[in-house]
């Protein structure tokens, strides 16, 4: 291994560990304060300390290390390594938390006082899909559910890992039905914070590979094109058509852009007015695609 990839291993590993300590903070502040439970393996461990008072620092340990082991060896031992320093790191400040070695006390949100209930599963979830989706792009997860999820995707890869998740946490939003009084009102909450936190995952996933498609009849194929090239920096396909009412020849321009310059793209074809054009969204962009910062 190079000197810049041990650098770059290096600063993955402290950006996980930061991103388990914002979910620790996460966690006291808006979560284990308030009636609903969390997603994954924390939620279940969240009903237990509700119930018993056994924190969900040490359940969290206690679960994650067999997992992190079958990871490790039938897996992917670069993401069991990097889970389990989330775990640990997590469940470590948990505990210093809820044993007042690091008072955060004045920061708690509780929502018995007559706040509002919906906040805390909607600051949690959002939190929390900021927190997932980071720790998947540096190769982790934050353990538990997500140890489950990564076995169900390597079997079946065409389904992700956080919609996996999700409908395994339907299972957890269930339970908290008999745990939290038989009210419905946590299950809500429950499903607000994993959906939330799916949304998020999913945007930070793919927040630098969408794009837009935009595909245009014109007459002026060459002056557009070299505008595009020239002002957004991407290049065009340029192909004959036939219109299918006149059965004129018409010239077809496709090009993909990205999402933030179609506000420019608009003034350039406005400029041509016997030009159509229609845009879609493209999900992921692969090969020598450049992605212009704004």
């Amino acid at each position: 291994m190079s000197t810049s990839q041990k650098r770059s291993t290096a600063l993955e590993y402290m950006l996980i560990a930061l991103l388990a300590a914002l979910m620790a903070l996460n966690y006291q502040i808006f979560i284990l304060n308030n009636a609903f439970a969390p997603s994954g393996i924390s939620g279940l461990a969240a009903m237990v300390q509700h119930l018993f008072g056994f924190s969900v620092g040490y359940i969290s340990l206690i679960v994650n290390i067999p997992l992190t082991l079958i990871a490790f060896f039938y897996v992917n031992k670069s993401f069991a390594l990097k889970t389990a320093v989330n775990v640990i790191v997590f469940s470590v400040l948990l505990l210093m938390m809820q044993n007042g070695v690091i008072d955060v006390s004045r920061f708690i949100y509780h929502t018995d006082d007559g706040r509002s209930t919906i906040l805390a599963p909607v600051a949690a979830g959002v939190i929390n899909g900021f927190i997932f989706g980071h720790s998947i792009r540096c190769g982790g997860s934050t353990g538990g559910m997500d140890y489950i999820a990564s076995f169900i995707h390597k079997k079946r890869p065409e389904y992700s890992m956080q919609h996996i998740s999700f409908i395994l946490n339907l299972f957890v939003a269930g339970t908290s039905y008999f745990v939290y009084d038989f009210q419905i009102e946590p299950v809500i909450l429950c499903i607000v914070y994993c959906y939330l936190t799916t949304e998020v995952t999913d945007r930070i996933l793919k927040g630098g590979k969408e794009a837009l498609r935009v595909e245009m009849i014109t007459r002026h194929p060459a002056e557009i094109t070299q505008r595009v090239i020239q002002e957004l920096h991407h290049s065009a396909t340029i192909t004959k058509v036939e219109g299918g009412y006149t059965h004129e020849e018409k010239t077809l321009v496709i090009c993909i852009i990205n999402k933030h310059q179609i506000t420019h793209f608009t003034q350039i074809i406005s400029e041509y007015p016997d030009t159509f054009a229609c845009v879609s969204s493209v999900n992921e962009t692969l090969g020598n695609f450049r992605r212009i910062r704004k």
